[in-house]
């Protein structure tokens, strides 16, 4: 009696230590998200500016800002999901990489004084927000591989645990920018 009394607290004792291990893991993920939103705010409240700074001098770009202004309206709703979070996200980095890259086009515009300022800011923000990425990247892999590993995967299924979603780049993002093509649109 004594020795299956004593299973039975190992057993507890291991089940108890995996379930706060899900818990803390899980709490991280939350966590980590939360600081990758607030910078996300950061880049939403800057973007008025950049589109207010740069609209006048990109008329042929107006298509591009359009996005941008719009992928910016949906993020800030409130009540989206963290997966919906991310899919705009991926969208809005896009959308302002073409920015970018359109600023090439308009001398003018790259040298006034506010629109660097705005620039700066916003290649500080995208720092940010990269590392922010990393490190929630980092933990949901943690989560998910307890989600999914033996024992945990146990516990976790009967907290009802699902994976997450990972930040991850675009298509578009993976290729090298063509410098010949920028030198060239003018």
């Amino acid at each position: 009696m004594t020795v299956f009394l004593s299973i039975l607290g190992v057993v507890a004792l291991i089940a108890i230590l995996i379930y706060n291990s899900l818990i803390g893991k899980k709490n991280q993920v939350d966590n980590i998200f939360a600081g990758v939103d607030t910078v996300l705010k950061k880049r939403y409240d800057l973007i008025p500016n950049l589109v207010a700074s740069v609209e006048r001098y990109m008329e042929h770009e107006k298509s591009t800002l359009e996005k941008v202004t719009e992928y910016r309206a949906q993020a800030m709703k409130p009540g989206i999901s963290d997966d919906q979070k991310i899919a705009l996200d991926a969208k809005l980095t896009s959308a302002l990489g073409a920015i970018n890259i359109a600023m090439e086009a308009y001398p003018d515009l790259k040298a006034n004084e506010n629109v660097m300022h705005l620039m700066r800011t916003l290649n500080e923000i995208e720092e940010q927000i990269s590392a922010a990425r990393r490190a929630y990247n980092q933990s949901v892999t943690d989560l998910n591989n307890a989600i999914e590993m033996f024992p945990t995967n146990i516990v976790a299924g009967w907290m009802n645990l699902q994976r997450r979603l990972l930040f991850e780049i675009t298509t578009t993002e993976r290729q090298n920018v063509n410098v010949h093509d920028l030198f060239n649109r003018s």
